[in-house]
């Protein structure tokens, strides 16, 4: 995992400013433990446990499955990554620039979907569930979640990059998971990111979260609806295409056209997938994370 000093990082190091997650981390070096061993182990009530799991979570430095074994469900945790590098500020930082877009979920140019899906602001259900066509209705550029079981969903972008200016990373912030009928933690879905009408990578979203309520969910949302996700950092630079910080394919930015005066940013279930378990989108007043999708594009002056 790669991360830096912006703000979007500090659930990594809150995640990490206690003894106890700490050791957590290093009982879980290797191996995969269920939350009522880690508790034995730490000598502690297994709520508790759950809660500094939770945080640990949701900074992506570990990933949770509930399963079934022997007649039972128990949630199995292992780490997520293996090491995290943190990037500094230094004196070359300041000769970059950056153009910055907050897009709510709901402001979307393109979209084609299958149920199950919807769309809600924090008010109430844009349409009806599980209609394609209630993504077409008006309300929807207030929505502040969006979910869908296979298919895509595309925003627009304008393309700022003039002569002279060298771009060299594509940031995307998004809070992020499956779809499931109701909630599921172990539910796979691989999902597909595109730029310029480039595909850039796939990423796994291990499940549907519902063991608890979402932080920001208004008081009308159901506990059997989609509760939270995971923040992630798509980023796309000179190195690759990574998530939050891994690799996932060697796309590279002068890969994407952006001779184009458009944009696209497109995220998506496609036929091929792995596995099809859909999409959620969180935004503003829904989920974990006070935000919508947030991208950076940043570039350099060219030398003359």
């Amino acid at each position: 995992m790669k991360i830096s000093t912006d703000e979007k990082y500090l659930p990594v190091y809150k995640a990490l400013a206690s003894d106890v997650r700490l050791n957590i981390i290093k009982l879980l070096s290797g191996q995969t433990m269920n939350i009522k061993d880690l508790a034995e182990k730490l000598n502690l009530s297994s709520a508790i446990v759950t809660m500094h799991i939770k945080k640990l979570e949701q900074s992506g430095i570990i990933r949770c499955e509930t399963l079934n074994i022997n007649g039972g469900r128990q949630k199995l945790c292992s780490l997520e990554t293996d090491y995290i590098e943190i990037v500094f500020p230094n004196e070359s930082d300041n000769e970059s620039r950056r153009y910055h877009f907050d897009l709510p979920v709901g402001q979307y140019t393109k979209i084609s979907v299958k149920p199950t899906c919807g769309i809600a602001s924090d008010e109430h259900i844009i349409g009806q569930l599980d209609s394609p066509h209630s993504f077409l209705e008006p309300d929807r550029m207030n929505a502040q979640i969006l979910w869908f079981t296979e298919g895509y969903v595309e925003y627009m972008l304008p393309n700022y990059f003039i002569k002279g200016q060298k771009p060299e990373c594509i940031n995307v912030s998004m809070e992020i998971s499956s779809e499931y009928p109701g909630t599921k933690e172990d539910w796979p879905s691989e999902i597909t990111f595109s730029l310029a009408e480039k595909e850039i990578g796939r990423w796994i979203s291990p499940g549907d979260f519902g063991a608890s309520a979402g932080n920001l969910n208004p008081p009308w949302w159901e506990a059997n609806l989609n509760q939270y996700g995971l923040l992630k950092m798509l980023s796309i630079g000179r190195d690759g295409t990574f998530i939050d910080g891994q690799k996932i394919s060697d796309i590279v930015i002068d890969d994407i056209d952006l001779s184009v005066e458009k944009i696209k940013l497109r995220i998506a279930v496609k036929e091929d997938a792995r596995y099809k378990g859909g999409v959620t989108l969180f935004g503003r007043g829904f989920g974990n994370y006070d935000q919508n999708i947030l991208v950076d594009m940043y570039y350099t002056d060219e030398q003359i």
